[in-house]
């Protein structure tokens, strides 16, 4: 071939690359208000920042390698907020982004990259789950556990996933892993759609009831915070991010003080009762002593007896640990360990100091 057939033939890869699932179903989500992967990603990432990591990957299996663009997932590096990022976007409408042989490298890639150059890695979650057909026929049973690393981690760089729509299999999995997890409402997130337990256990299951955002703001706290849509999703993974530094051998990142961030810490009082039998809400109390509106509580539907959230002093970010009387007068339950613990790790791992309150 000639230069130009060469350059040809890119173009015309790389334009169905970029074609997703094919206008029909672009077409059809537009349609249903939902985004998808690659305008997900516009909005996450600093404008003109993304450069796409196995954009012309493909299944294996040659008789489905044309229906199967980038192979159902979007991986690549960007900038949030000018800070370097590594993002893996999962894009439904190419065999509802299940897991493969060939997408699974890539996510291998990603995760290796983002930890060797101390990169946060954000998941946008929606997807169907294994792809049967690609998966099987490897070595041993299935590719499925080959690798005994595909899902375990140690805390060198934040995770962060959105759960973005229906989440099985590896965008379950990887928000598992994550250091925070967020969740639009009416996405779900569970091992296996309510389809497929329906078949195995033989009764009907919503798939609301199986893993909606009730179940996992309030009942499992495996989702830090709720969003109603896409575009509110994403604002939070950014509002997350400035936080926390890129890799734990980083100080977390300082903001700028100025005159509005400063706390009326006087009004203090009015929430706080002379009377230690009276409940009173210590968020109110807390929002008088941190940096003005700096405040982003997490997990705060689950164990409610315990708040934990980050927040500024005098620009820092800091956590906050608190027991609030509100709920269960501050005695701590269970869920509220859990609670207590999973956030004591999270700031553990990235330098962010510690300020605790206890009624």
């Amino acid at each position: 071939m000639s230069h130009e057939e060469l350059l040809v033939d890119y173009a015309a890869r790389k334009d169905h690359a970029l074609g997703m699932g094919g206008p029909a179903k672009l077409e059809k989500r537009r349609a249903e208000g939902v985004l998808n992967a690659r305008e997900r990603l516009e909005l996450l990432l600093d404008p003109g920042t993304f450069e796409e990591s196995g954009l012309f990957a493909v299944s294996h299996r040659k008789e489905v390698a044309e229906r199967t663009p980038a192979d159902g997932k979007i991986a690549g590096y960007g900038k949030v907020q000018a800070r370097k990022v590594a993002v893996v976007a999962n894009d439904f409408t190419v065999m509802g982004a299940s897991s493969s042989v060939v997408n699974g490298k890539k996510i291998r890639h990603m995760r290796e990259v983002a930890t060797k150059n101390g990169l946060p890695l954000i998941f946008l979650g929606e997807s169907t789950g294994a792809r049967m057909p690609d998966r099987m026929g490897a070595e041993g049973r299935a590719i499925l556990g080959q690798d005994p690393y595909e899902y375990r981690r140690l805390r060198e760089t934040p995770w962060v996933s959105a759960l973005l729509g229906p989440c099985y299999g590896s965008s379950t999995w990887y928000a598992c892993l994550s250091d925070f997890v967020v969740m639009r409402r009416g996405a779900t997130m569970a091992v296996a759609s309510g389809r497929v337990t329906s078949k195995a256990i033989r009764q009907e299951i919503d798939s609301e009831e199986l893993g909606g955002w009730r179940m996992h703001t309030q009942s499992t706290g495996l989702v830090d915070a709720l969003a109603e849509t896409d575009e509110e999703a994403l604002e939070i993974v950014k509002k997350w991010l400035a936080y926390f530094p890129s890799n734990q051998n980083e100080p977390p990142p300082r903001q700028a003080v100025t005159p509005e961030s400063v706390p009326d810490t006087g009004a203090i009082l009015q929430h706080v009762p002379t009377d230690s039998n009276k409940v009173y809400d210590v968020r109110k109390a807390i929002d008088c002593i941190v940096d003005r509106d700096s405040v982003m509580e997490l997990k705060a539907r689950f164990g409610r007896s315990i708040c934990t959230m980050v927040a500024r002093l005098d620009g820092h970010p800091v956590g906050i640990l608190a027991s609030n009387p509100m709920f269960k007068g501050g005695a701590i339950d269970v869920d509220a360990c859990n609670k207590a613990i999973s956030f004591l790790v999270l700031c553990d791992s990235f330098n962010i100091p510690l300020v605790v309150k206890i009624q």
